[in-house]
């Protein structure tokens, strides 16, 4: 195999550790000046102009920050459970298509780490992995609120990792294909998400779950676990779980853009525009490929869905644990069971007559299984608050 192959892998998985450590770095801030926004405040806006060196100085404070062991805690375990939670936050990103390619030194270098036809398999197992660091943290640390935090994680993800492999299979269907880049590509005409609205939405309730924000941030509950499954972690092992979490929520934007929403597609509206990156652009003598609008195009998505899970935060109160999981297997599995038979019904139905519109029928079902959904979360709350069980 060609060294430089080897060298071609190498530096694009470095750019994109790079880019995810940045990303994480101002999403911070982002998300911290879109809370105070919300909640009719300023928000950091002291170092630097506009508040833009804050991340920087929360990094330098956590470098510095004193770190105290417990003497009691299980140190081997103890000390790896922060890296067994970044790293898949991290790896999870390699199989993410960012654009098409571009041509240097008269080499094809596509803006992907990998492509690998079981691309969707590859970030199911990889985000399954994620949990270990968490439940690890919990029982490592030899604490019982640390202990619980780490219980509770463990069965939340598994209750709504259900539903998000069900949303998975979703994507697969429409796209026919386990490929991240050819579920793009099915999307040039349309986006997954306006078929399967009601699927892009389970997606991204169940997404909150799995990345453990609130509404949905049990594992941590300052109020009655003082910081859950991290409270005996302090200085850079607490800031590798911070970092872990956020970059969790670009990553799992990322995903959802790619599976939902055109990924680094343009915008279905602006389809064989000049803006399209498959566009070729002539200035002078001069020919340009417009490969680099995809990076730019899946950032813009990525930043609308970050600012989705913050409006969520702000919004939303912590709901009780016993509802959390109630809603995850009595509400959303189900749904999502029905939603996966509609899409599939839909696509078969639409080959077999041979009419491509039959395939519009799929929204259409899809939010009146939504509306039952509410229909009886709606009922179930009545009857709970007249004391009815």
């Amino acid at each position: 195999m060609d060294w430089t192959i080897w060298l071609e892998w190498f530096l694009k998985g470095l750019v994109l550790c790079l880019a995810l450590l940045t990303g994480f770095a101002y999403l911070t801030l982002y998300e911290r000046r879109a809370l105070a926004r919300i909640q009719i405040r300023v928000g950091p806006n002291r170092a630097g102009p506009q508040g833009l060196l804050q991340p920087i100085a929360d990094a330098i404070k956590l470098i510095f920050k004193e770190e105290l062991t417990p003497g009691k805690v299980y140190r081997v375990v103890y000390l790896l459970a922060p890296v067994l939670t970044v790293v898949p936050s991290l790896i999870i990103a390699a199989v993410i298509p960012l654009g098409t390619s571009f041509t240097l030194f008269g080499r094809e270098i596509t803006l992907y780490v990998a492509d690998i036809n079981v691309g969707v398999l590859y970030l199911t197992s990889i985000a399954s992995i994620a949990v270990y660091g968490i439940v690890l943290a919990g029982w490592s640390s030899n604490n019982k609120y640390a202990m619980l935090g780490g219980i509770r994680s463990s069965a939340q993800m598994i209750s709504y990792e259900l539903s998000l492999g069900l949303c998975f299979v979703i994507a697969i269907m429409l796209g026919d294909s386990m490929s991240l880049n050819e579920i793009v590509t099915a999307q040039r005409e349309v986006w997954f998400a306006l078929i399967q609205p009601a699927g892009a939405l389970v997606f991204l309730i169940v997404t909150l779950a799995e990345v453990n924000r609130a509404p949905f941030d049990m594992p941590e509950a300052e109020q009655e676990l003082t910081a859950g499954y991290h409270a005996e972690y302090s200085g850079m092992k607490f800031a590798l779980f911070f970092m872990a979490e956020y970059q969790k929520m670009i990553v799992i934007s990322m995903i959802a853009a790619t599976l939902y929403f055109g990924g680094y597609r343009e915008f279905w509206f602006l389809k064989d525009t000049f803006l399209s990156v498959d566009a070729v652009w002539r200035i002078g003598a001069w020919q340009f490929q417009a490969w680099f609008l995809g990076p730019i195009y899946l950032l813009l998505k990525v930043v609308v869905l970050l600012f989705f899970m913050i409006w969520v935060r702000a919004t939303w109160p912590r709901i009780r644990y016993d509802r959390l999981m109630a809603f995850g297997w009595k509400v959303l599995l189900p749904l999502s069971l029905a939603l996966a038979f509609i899409t599939a019904a839909g696509i078969l139905l639409a080959e077999q007559l041979n009419n491509p519109l039959v395939i519009w029928g799929i929204p259409a079902l899809s939010v009146i299984s939504v509306l039952v959904a509410v229909a009886f979360i709606y009922r179930d709350l009545r009857r709970k608050s007249h004391g009815r069980v």
